[in-house]
């Protein structure tokens, strides 16, 4: 069996998903074969496995940097959050239910079950399981039942190094703070701890770091800076989309939506030279010079096809239309676009019929069954090839899909209106593709300069795994994975 570490947070958000990712790279330049692992995540930007499921887009990226595929057993419990207190649930890349805050911590118990499941086959396939934890372990109110971090260390029998986010400051009073409120079975597990995103000549906090070691007696693993390629890397969390103004260029924007899904496919368009992409947030008016206006992915279309309205982004889209401009409907974007979104067995909440935008002459119902596939598509208008992945329920008909966006195995994919102005598809992941993205790009305006988006993901894995090897203690955390101390 593989030998584990469990990478665990003082609060959410403070890097452990970067430092897995360039911890799994590292291992990997070093001959180890290594395997991420998070026993439950919470995301709506999820990747589709070649294993036919669903696991969080951190994960994939954590595989990648691996070098082998993503697989279900990486991330055995997602939720994708789909209103403020409910959550859709998927055991092992399946969706089970969807489930209120309240009724989920009745269900949590059964999951470490499928959880053991998923971490013991990774165990078989590598010399190292790298283990991602969720949130804080600091929640102790949350410790019954815990899958995400010290329920799962204990179960396990796995070593646990914290990491502190400096960068929010009070990183000593969260990590003194965690080893206080924790049961001290709990706080015996925890080995190390690590400081992530410092500004500045980390030799500055040299006695805040003492600090630390003194009152926990945990060893101090590392001042790991401010990672400044980060952006380059996929994000997981919508929040962490950052808009790339660029002078001149093809001008892009992506309508924040509150459930925002899979929306891996801006990356590769904030990495374009010649592209500038804004993303749009609620309360501001759609520019009037973009070329481009993107309509996400979403958790819930209905829900966040009213959101759209309320902000007015409807009269925008109309009026960006009217100008010339161009609309792509991705997924449940793709769905909006129509002219109405029927929900007989109340899927999304309530049934009955909403009233979509009325730009593509199509109609969507929506059903219990889930597409989760990997696809390789042809896209019409370039004949670029491109691949990608569709995860969604509903099927959408209408006149409008004779003028498909893509191929797929013969078979017509998206629809696009009269005038070719408003396209929608459910495909994810197409702008990936090098040769379709900059086909695509060049019918909306001039493109100077092309990247290479997959040799960016890889270099910046690259770089990411030098910033560990330098700032961290690589041989003492593989020590305490292989002895527990």
């Amino acid at each position: 069996m593989a030998h584990t570490l469990m990478i665990q947070g003082a609060g959410s958000n403070v890097g452990k998903s970067m430092l897995v990712a360039g911890l799994c790279r590292a291992c990997v330049r070093r001959g180890i074969t290594v395997r991420p692992f998070k026993p439950q995540n919470m995301s709506n930007n999820a990747a589709v496995t070649v294993d036919g499921g669903e696991i969080g887009r951190a994960q994939a990226l954590q595989a990648l940097a691996c070098g082998v595929p993503a697989h279900t057993d990486m991330n055995p419990v997602l939720l994708k959050p789909e209103t403020e207190t409910g959550a859709q649930v998927v055991i092992q890349g399946k969706r089970i239910a969807t489930v209120k805050a309240r009724e989920y911590s009745t269900l949590k118990p059964s999951l470490m079950a499928p959880v053991l499941d998923s971490f013991n086959r990774l165990s078989t396939e590598a010399d190292l399981i790298l283990v991602e934890g969720a949130g804080s372990p600091a929640e102790v109110n949350l410790r019954e039942g815990d899958i995400a971090n010290m329920g799962f260390a204990a179960a396990a029998n796995t070593p646990v190094v914290i990491v502190g986010d400096i960068d929010r400051g009070g990183v000593i009073a969260q990590l003194i703070g965690t080893q206080v409120v924790v049961d001290k079975s709990d706080a015996d597990l925890i080995k190390g701890f690590i400081i992530n995103k410092f500004r500045g000549d980390p030799q500055l906090f040299d006695e805040g770091y003492q600090t630390i070691a003194d009152h926990t007696q945990w060893r101090g693993l590392g001042v790991v800076p401010w990672f400044t390629d980060a952006h380059l890397l996929p994000a997981e969390d919508a929040l962490d989309i950052a808009s790339s103004p660029k002078d001149g260029g093809i001008k892009v924007g992506c309508l924040t939506l509150s459930r925002i899904a899979n929306f891996d496919d801006l990356d590769p368009l904030a990495a374009e030279p010649d592209v500038s992409l804004e993303m749009i947030k609620a309360g501001q008016a759609v520019p009037g010079d973009l070329d481009l206006l993107i309509i996400p992915g979403s958790k819930s279309t209905i829900g966040d096809l009213k959101f759209l309205r309320d902000q007015g982004w409807d009269v925008d889209i109309n009026a960006h239309i009217r100008r010339g401009g161009h609309v792509l409907g991705l997924c449940g974007g793709y769905q909006m676009l129509g002219k109405m979104i029927n929900d007989p067995l109340g899927i999304e909440g309530s049934t009955g019929a909403t009233e979509g935008l009325g730009l593509l002459d199509l109609s969507t119902e929506m059903t219990p069954k889930k597409s989760l596939t990997q696809v390789s598509a042809t896209h019409v208008e370039s004949g670029k090839n491109f691949e990608g992945y569709e995860i969604h329920i509903g099927q959408s008909e209408g006149e409008d899909r004779v003028r498909p966006f893509a191929k797929i195995a013969d078979q017509n994919e998206g629809a696009i209106s009269p005038d070719g102005l408003v396209m929608g598809t459910y495909c994810h992941g197409l702008f990936a593709a090098d040769g379709f993205r900059r086909a695509f790009l060049k019918t909306l305006g001039t493109v100077r300069h092309s990247s290479n988006y997959g040799k960016i993901v890889e270099d910046t894995l690259d770089k990411l795994a030098d910033h560990i090897e330098e700032h961290l203690d690589v041989d003492a955390l593989l020590a305490i994975a292989k002895n527990g101390v």
